[in-house]
């Protein structure tokens, strides 16, 4: 190992996390009584303009009103470049910062971004006297936060989670998709010719590059990876394969856009009975080998060793995770 430690984010379940505009109070009411592991209140891109103030005043008087308990809440705000920033900020932190957990950053671009909106909360907690400090979300959704993803996931200690927001990302690269998440059928492999003078089409995942590449700067700094928006909310197969490809490559949760897409995020990202099963057995198979002073054995003819312990534990601590939530 480095000499380097990382620190981890604090542990909170993250396998879904719903998205719901803040000027429907409809929405915000299910959402409160729904099953996603976080929910996060949208001032942003579900928002339009001439609801944002309004929208603001419906999710302060819903975290006050609505009872919470069992959910992580999250608060998506405008973007930096917006005029609408500082006074998400500032109105929500100052009405209602005690009962809120996280901020979400969308299109975080530079690490100064993330400076600029921890200045202002640290501020604001300590002119209200908070207790409990809020940690931040940041959407990686454009080339520029893409460039600067090591930087972004390493600004602020407050830091909890990095998510891909495939739209704007798309939008930003100006990639040849009009899609929200899921494959291309343009993005293929063509085999040569087999004997018949058959070529076969293979589709590949778009996207691969841009979530590995933000899992690495997540997990080198102690955050979660998270998967963003599955636009086609009918589609409950095609939400269901792109949430295995993000899981397979390290992301341990995936937005849901609509209610429908919270059970299967949480089917995905919580390990089945069989990989428990298979987790502990090299535990405890790996307990057995250092009491015999040996490294590494063999468990139903594969090679365990010390990293099989820690791939394991990450199950089991997932697991325990699930079963304290459930209470």
């Amino acid at each position: 190992m480095s000499f380097t430690v990382v620190e981890p984010a604090p542990a909170r379940l993250n396998r879904s996390e719903q998205a719901v505009p803040g000027s429907n109070t409809r929405f915000l009411e299910k959402a409160a009584q729904g099953n996603a592991d976080i929910v996060f209140l949208d001032l942003e891109d579900a928002v339009a303009p001439d609801q944002k103030e309004q929208a603001r005043k419906n999710i302060i008087q819903a975290l006050h009103d609505l009872d919470w308990s069992g959910k992580t809440v999250s608060i998506r705000i405008n973007g930096l470049d917006t005029h609408y920033c500082y006074r998400d900020v500032v109105d929500i932190m100052e009405q209602a910062g005690d009962r809120i957990d996280l901020i979400m950053i969308p299109k975080a671009g530079t690490a100064a971004d993330i400076y600029a909106i921890d200045m202002l909360c640290t501020q604001i907690e300590a002119a209200k006297g908070y207790k409990k400090r809020v940690g931040f979300e940041m959407i990686i959704e454009t080339a520029l936060g893409m460039q600067n993803v090591h930087e972004i996931a390493a600004a602020s200690k407050r830091n909890e989670s990095l998510h891909f927001g495939v739209a704007d990302y798309a939008a930003s690269t100006k990639a040849r998709t009009t899609n929200i998440g899921g494959p291309n059928p343009d993005y293929v492999v063509l085999t040569d010719a087999d004997a018949n003078g058959v070529r076969e089409r293979h589709w590949g995942d778009m996207w691969h590059y841009a979530i590995a590449r933000m899992v690495v700067a997540a997990r080198a700094n102690g955050l979660r990876a998270i998967d963003g928006p599955f636009g086609d909310i009918k589609d409950a197969d095609g939400y269901r394969a792109q949430a295995l490809r993000a899981a397979i490559l390290g992301c341990e949760g995936k937005w849901a856009i609509h209610p429908s897409q919270v059970d299967i995020a949480n089917e995905v990202f919580s390990p089945s009975e069989k990989a428990l099963a298979t987790a502990r057995a090299i535990l405890v198979a790996m307990e057995d080998a250092k009491k015999n002073g040996l490294g590494a054995v063999t468990l139903d003819g594969k090679l365990i060793d010390i990293a099989s312990i820690k791939q394991a534990e990450v199950l089991v601590k997932t697991a325990e995770q699930i079963a304290s939530a459930k209470g």
